[in-house]
Protein backbone atom coordinates (compact mmCIF):
# COMPACT_ATOMS: atom_id res chain seq x y z
CA UNK A 1 0.00 0.00 0.00
CA UNK A 2 1.02 3.37 -0.72
CA UNK A 3 0.84 5.44 2.69
CA UNK A 4 0.54 9.16 2.95
CA UNK A 5 1.24 10.56 6.65
CA UNK A 6 -0.85 13.69 7.74
CA UNK A 7 1.76 15.16 10.83
CA UNK A 8 0.52 18.30 12.65
CA UNK A 9 2.40 20.11 15.46
CA UNK A 10 2.17 23.68 15.73
CA UNK A 11 5.34 23.85 17.57
CA UNK A 12 7.29 21.00 16.04
CA UNK A 13 10.54 22.41 16.74
CA UNK A 14 9.51 21.68 20.81
CA UNK A 15 8.41 18.08 20.68
CA UNK A 16 10.05 15.40 21.63
CA UNK A 17 7.82 12.28 20.87
CA UNK A 18 6.56 13.40 17.98
CA UNK A 19 9.68 14.49 16.32
CA UNK A 20 11.01 10.94 17.30
CA UNK A 21 7.99 9.24 15.55
CA UNK A 22 9.10 11.57 12.34
CA UNK A 23 12.51 10.20 12.71
CA UNK A 24 11.62 6.56 12.76
CA UNK A 25 9.87 6.72 9.31
CA UNK A 26 11.61 9.10 7.49
CA UNK A 27 12.96 8.26 4.05
CA UNK A 28 11.05 5.12 3.46
CA UNK A 29 9.94 4.09 0.46
CA UNK A 30 6.29 3.99 -0.63
CA UNK A 31 5.87 6.67 2.33
CA UNK A 32 4.49 10.30 1.78
CA UNK A 33 5.11 12.16 4.87
CA UNK A 34 3.33 16.04 4.99
CA UNK A 35 3.59 18.50 7.46
CA UNK A 36 0.61 20.10 7.39
CA UNK A 37 1.82 23.30 9.51
CA UNK A 38 4.75 23.92 7.31
CA UNK A 39 3.00 23.63 4.35
CA UNK A 40 -0.39 25.77 5.28
CA UNK A 41 0.51 28.48 8.17
CA UNK A 42 -1.45 30.24 7.11
CA UNK A 43 -4.65 27.52 7.61
CA UNK A 44 -4.86 28.29 3.89
CA UNK A 45 -5.42 24.65 2.87
CA UNK A 46 -5.05 24.13 -0.80
CA UNK A 47 -8.27 21.36 -1.52
CA UNK A 48 -7.12 20.27 -5.01
CA UNK A 49 -3.83 19.48 -4.11
CA UNK A 50 -5.23 17.77 -0.99
CA UNK A 51 -7.96 15.69 -2.33
CA UNK A 52 -5.13 14.77 -4.85
CA UNK A 53 -2.53 13.35 -2.49
CA UNK A 54 -5.68 11.40 -0.50
CA UNK A 55 -6.43 9.87 -4.20
CA UNK A 56 -2.60 8.65 -4.74
CA UNK A 57 -2.84 6.72 -1.51
CA UNK A 58 -4.17 3.67 0.44
CA UNK A 59 -3.67 5.05 4.11
CA UNK A 60 -4.07 8.18 5.44
CA UNK A 61 -2.66 8.65 8.92
CA UNK A 62 -3.14 11.14 11.21
CA UNK A 63 0.14 11.49 13.06
CA UNK A 64 -0.29 14.31 15.92
CA UNK A 65 -0.07 15.30 19.67
CA UNK A 66 -2.91 14.40 21.11
CA UNK A 67 -4.52 18.18 22.19
CA UNK A 68 -7.62 18.22 24.38
CA UNK A 69 -9.09 15.10 23.47
CA UNK A 70 -8.82 16.10 19.98
CA UNK A 71 -6.13 17.25 17.30
CA UNK A 72 -4.30 20.96 16.84
CA UNK A 73 -6.23 22.99 14.61
CA UNK A 74 -5.17 22.45 11.09
CA UNK A 75 -6.51 18.68 11.34
CA UNK A 76 -9.89 19.50 11.53
CA UNK A 77 -9.36 22.38 9.21
CA UNK A 78 -7.95 19.98 6.78
CA UNK A 79 -10.86 18.11 7.03
CA UNK A 80 -13.20 20.84 6.97
CA UNK A 81 -12.14 21.95 3.52
CA UNK A 82 -10.36 18.71 1.77
CA UNK A 83 -13.45 15.78 2.81
CA UNK A 84 -16.28 18.04 0.75
CA UNK A 85 -19.72 16.96 0.63
CA UNK A 86 -19.98 15.42 -2.96
CA UNK A 87 -16.56 14.14 -2.96
CA UNK A 88 -15.73 12.35 0.26
CA UNK A 89 -19.13 11.37 1.53
CA UNK A 90 -22.62 12.10 0.57
CA UNK A 91 -24.30 12.11 -2.77
CA UNK A 92 -22.04 10.77 -4.92
CA UNK A 93 -19.40 11.52 -2.35
CA UNK A 94 -17.29 7.82 -3.14
CA UNK A 95 -14.01 8.87 -3.66
CA UNK A 96 -12.44 7.54 -0.51
CA UNK A 97 -14.19 4.40 -0.77
CA UNK A 98 -11.83 1.67 0.33
CA UNK A 99 -9.15 3.16 1.48
CA UNK A 100 -8.00 3.62 5.58
CA UNK A 101 -7.79 6.07 7.71
CA UNK A 102 -5.70 5.70 11.08
CA UNK A 103 -4.62 7.85 13.91
CA UNK A 104 -0.60 8.08 15.55
CA UNK A 105 -1.02 10.69 18.76
CA UNK A 106 1.08 11.15 21.46
CA UNK A 107 -0.38 11.70 24.86
CA UNK A 108 0.91 13.62 27.76
CA UNK A 109 -0.83 11.12 30.36
CA UNK A 110 -0.12 8.08 31.30
CA UNK A 111 -2.34 5.06 29.44
CA UNK A 112 -3.91 4.16 32.87
CA UNK A 113 -5.17 8.05 33.07
CA UNK A 114 -7.38 6.93 29.35
CA UNK A 115 -9.46 4.10 31.11
CA UNK A 116 -12.80 4.64 32.90
CA UNK A 117 -12.57 5.90 36.65
CA UNK A 118 -8.69 7.33 35.59
CA UNK A 119 -8.30 10.87 35.00
CA UNK A 120 -9.60 11.55 31.52
CA UNK A 121 -13.00 9.46 32.29
CA UNK A 122 -12.90 7.90 28.78
CA UNK A 123 -10.40 5.19 26.75
CA UNK A 124 -8.86 6.44 24.38
CA UNK A 125 -11.07 4.80 21.34
CA UNK A 126 -13.88 6.57 23.27
CA UNK A 127 -12.30 9.85 22.35
CA UNK A 128 -10.84 9.37 18.46
CA UNK A 129 -14.85 8.57 18.29
CA UNK A 130 -15.02 11.81 16.02
CA UNK A 131 -12.03 10.57 13.62
CA UNK A 132 -13.60 7.05 13.65
CA UNK A 133 -16.92 7.87 12.24
CA UNK A 134 -15.51 10.24 9.91
CA UNK A 135 -13.68 7.29 8.45
CA UNK A 136 -17.02 5.45 8.35
CA UNK A 137 -18.95 8.13 6.61
CA UNK A 138 -16.33 8.80 3.83
CA UNK A 139 -16.92 4.50 3.42
CA UNK A 140 -13.06 3.92 4.76
CA UNK A 141 -12.01 1.73 7.35
CA UNK A 142 -10.79 3.14 10.45
CA UNK A 143 -7.37 1.33 11.87
CA UNK A 144 -6.73 1.12 15.80
CA UNK A 145 -5.25 3.77 17.05
CA UNK A 146 -1.20 4.08 17.22
CA UNK A 147 -0.65 5.80 20.69
CA UNK A 148 2.57 6.54 22.84
CA UNK A 149 1.78 7.72 26.36
CA UNK A 150 3.51 9.55 28.74
CA UNK A 151 4.74 11.79 26.31
CA UNK A 152 8.16 14.08 27.84
CA UNK A 153 8.03 11.50 30.51
CA UNK A 154 8.76 8.18 28.84
CA UNK A 155 12.42 7.06 29.47
CA UNK A 156 14.57 7.57 26.27
CA UNK A 157 14.80 3.81 26.05
CA UNK A 158 10.83 2.99 25.81
CA UNK A 159 10.43 5.87 23.62
CA UNK A 160 13.03 4.88 21.38
CA UNK A 161 11.27 0.56 21.79
CA UNK A 162 8.04 2.45 20.87
CA UNK A 163 8.84 4.76 17.82
CA UNK A 164 11.01 1.73 16.26
CA UNK A 165 7.37 -0.53 16.77
CA UNK A 166 5.60 2.43 14.98
CA UNK A 167 8.13 2.02 12.20
CA UNK A 168 7.10 -1.56 11.59
CA UNK A 169 3.64 -1.17 11.59
CA UNK A 170 4.42 1.05 9.38
CA UNK A 171 6.28 -0.76 6.62
CA UNK A 172 4.16 -3.99 8.08
CA UNK A 173 1.31 -2.10 6.55
CA UNK A 174 3.16 -0.76 3.44
CA UNK A 175 4.43 -4.28 2.59
CA UNK A 176 1.29 -6.08 2.85
CA UNK A 177 2.80 -8.05 6.03
CA UNK A 178 0.04 -6.97 8.57
CA UNK A 179 -3.92 -6.67 6.68
CA UNK A 180 -4.93 -3.60 7.68
CA UNK A 181 -8.41 -5.29 7.88
CA UNK A 182 -7.09 -7.34 10.91
CA UNK A 183 -6.39 -3.83 13.03
CA UNK A 184 -9.79 -2.38 13.13
CA UNK A 185 -10.21 -0.23 15.55
CA UNK A 186 -12.51 -2.03 18.55
CA UNK A 187 -15.96 -2.14 17.69
CA UNK A 188 -15.77 -0.40 14.30
CA UNK A 189 -18.23 -1.88 11.17
CA UNK A 190 -17.03 -1.49 7.68
CA UNK A 191 -19.63 1.03 6.04
CA UNK A 192 -22.02 -0.12 3.81
CA UNK A 193 -19.86 1.60 0.93
CA UNK A 194 -16.90 -0.42 1.77
CA UNK A 195 -15.61 -2.35 -1.61
CA UNK A 196 -14.72 -5.61 -1.56
CA UNK A 197 -12.41 -5.68 -3.99
CA UNK A 198 -9.23 -6.34 -3.18
CA UNK A 199 -7.00 -3.34 -2.87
Amino acid sequence: MKLLILFAHPRSSASVVQRAMLRAIDGLDGVTLADLYAEYPDFDIDVAREQDRLLAHDLIVLQHPFYWYSSPAIIKEWQDLALENGWAYGPDGTRLAGRFLMSAISTGGTAEAYQHGGRNRFEITELLSPFNQTAYLCSMAYLAPFVIYSGRRLPAAELSAATEAYRDLIVGLRDGAIDPLSRLAPGFTLPPGFPSRER
